[in-house]
């Protein structure tokens, strides 16, 4: 436990030195590490399966490899079952025997295809090596998680507001639409024949959540775009960052995104329903956004590239 906690501090640490705000360092790190770690070893009530392995050379442990099953969203079809992800709380000692990074992944690859996952997935921020392997191994570019700091600093624009009841039934619908351009780009994102039901049973109870902004663009009767500013979860940053200052948006959506392909008059809309995202971020004292987008989805990724977000991690997927 003790030379998984320094390893897993020294990966940290890593993407700690790729951006200080985004991937922030709990003053007690290693602590909430082993915590973690301690948790997943030995509670016997999990809210998902996950496997951890390490490379053991002549006694010395070299690296360390986090995976789990990864639960499919209810909007989602999930045809071929749970995916299997590959975390990017992993990390290889400088020292380690050539191939140890491989071998890591093959036994994650492994432990995931026992657990029944027909579809990988796996994800990395720092580290020529891990992008290396995944690459040669047959993983794609799935989904990208850009993200920007200091944010606010363009105030809140003319025109969006605050989500209501009312704007619920339009948010349903530019979802449909959303999920159609994601299905579009990747057949992964199969929709669940009852998407539109409990898309907006979730939109409802998030009007109820005080830790997060909805935020509409539109007459409520042709509303044109959506847009909520959530709070980071652990699904994305490992234990040993401290996530109270990082936001999310990976419900984001507006008709000028329609084609994947490129923009629909310039992006304004969708541009000013982004900057009050940002703008709820600032004034919840938030400094950190990441925002959630698939790689083909290349007019989403201009708006976001030209609005100062640059790719902070990336998901790949393997059939």
């Amino acid at each position: 436990m003790p030379r998984v906690v320094e390893l897993l501090m020294l990966d940290a640490q890593e993407r700690h030195a790729e951006d200080a705000i985004l991937w922030k360092m709990s003053d007690d790190a290693p602590a909430q590490i082993e915590k973690a770690l301690t948790f997943a070893l030995t509670a016997e009530q999990q809210p998902f399966r996950q496997f951890w392995h390490v490379a053991d050379d002549g006694g010395q442990i070299t690296g360390v490899i986090h995976a789990m099953m990864l639960p499919v969203p209810p909007i989602y079809a999930g045809l071929f079952g749970e995916p299997g992800l590959i975390l990017p709380d992993s990390f290889v000692a400088t020292d380690a025997p050539s191939g140890t990074l491989e071998g890591l992944l093959a036994a994650a690859e492994d432990a995931l295809h026992e657990a029944g996952a027909r579809i990988k997935l796996a994800s990395y921020v720092v580290g020529e090596g891990w992008r290396t392997a995944f690459e040669t191994s047959g993983y794609e570019p799935l989904t990208l998680y850009l993200s920007r700091n200091g944010l606010g600093d363009q105030g809140m624009p003319d025109g969006v507001r605050k989500a209501t009841e009312d704007n619920i039934r339009g948010i349903v619908a530019r979802s449909a639409e959303n999920r159609q351009v994601l299905f579009g780009i990747d057949p992964f994102w199969e929709t669940h024949p009852e998407a539109d039901a409990r898309f907006s049973a979730w939109m409802t109870r998030c009007l109820t959540l005080r830790d997060r902004d909805m935020i509409v663009l539109g007459p409520s009767e042709d509303l044109q775009g959506y847009i909520i500013a959530q709070p980071a979860s652990r699904m994305h940053f490992p234990p040993a960052h401290d996530i109270t200052g990082t936001g999310v948006i990976d419900d984001y959506y507006h008709s000028e995104l329609a084609n994947p392909e490129a923009i629909d008059h310039g992006g304004e809309a969708a541009s000013a329903l982004l900057r009050a995202a940002e703008a709820a971020f600032a004034n919840r004292g938030i400094g950190a956004a990441f925002v959630v987008c698939p790689a083909g989805w290349a007019s989403k990724i201009e708006l976001l590239e030209c609005a100062g977000y640059e790719t902070a991690m990336v998901w790949s997927i393997k059939r």
